[in-house]
């Protein structure tokens, strides 16, 4: 599969984790899928608009499992907007379905060490790369995000997470929500291998 180090806009400040309210919605706020699992298909607004389509129970089951009690990561934010006209013009399509969602170490302080960070992207861009290489309508973005984790200390609470962003195409909405389903079962195998590695200690 796709995939590219994606630099993203320069945010202002810190992410905060947990955090509340965005710049888009103020009502907005963090779930904790990890403690609260059933959340998952209840508080997604971006994705509930979509459900008629077999990718959005796709990227529910990503979710259970980056949020797994055996999973070494979980999920902070996610979004999804779309099948809109394609905006990514080296991509030869009519539509494109884009979105993100962020990932973190369940230990926190492992969020905290840039090393750690940096190997979680690397890790995420090697196990996707095995995964689909026929798949040319689908691909994946990563960005390391600055975040201040608020239950760690005062004086060690900058870190980081691993920004994923995703883009789909297709020249229906149908098809566009079949490469996005597809995007999501190659993202699922790669956060399975890549909690894998990190049990192992690699």
């Amino acid at each position: 599969m796709k995939t590219y180090e994606h630099a993203g806009l320069p945010p202002a400040a810190p992410r905060s984790h947990p955090w509340s309210g965005a710049t888009l919605d103020p009502q907005a706020r963090y779930y904790d899928f990890a403690s609260s699992p059933e959340l998952i298909r209840s508080s997604l607004e971006d994705f509930k608009l979509l459900e008629r389509y077999p990718a959005i129970e796709e990227f529910y089951a990503l979710l259970e499992r980056v949020n797994h009690p055996k999973s070494q990561l979980e999920s902070n934010d996610c979004a999804l907007s779309g099948p809109s006209v394609n905006q990514t013009r080296h991509v030869k399509a009519k539509l494109e379905c884009t979105g993100r969602v962020m990932l973190l170490y369940r230990d926190l302080a492992q969020n905290t060490r840039h090393a750690r960070l940096a190997w979680l992207r690397a890790a995420f861009h090697y196990q996707l790369a095995q995964l689909d290489p026929k798949f040319a309508l689908g691909m994946i973005g990563t960005t390391l995000v600055p975040v201040r984790y608020l239950a760690l200390p005062e004086t060690a609470q900058l870190g980081e997470q691993l920004l994923l962003s995703f883009w789909a195409f297709g020249d229906t909405e149908p098809t566009t929500m079949l490469n996005l389903g597809r995007l999501f079962k190659n993202l699922t195998q790669a956060t399975r291998a890549v909690s894998a590695r990190i049990i192992q200690g690699d």
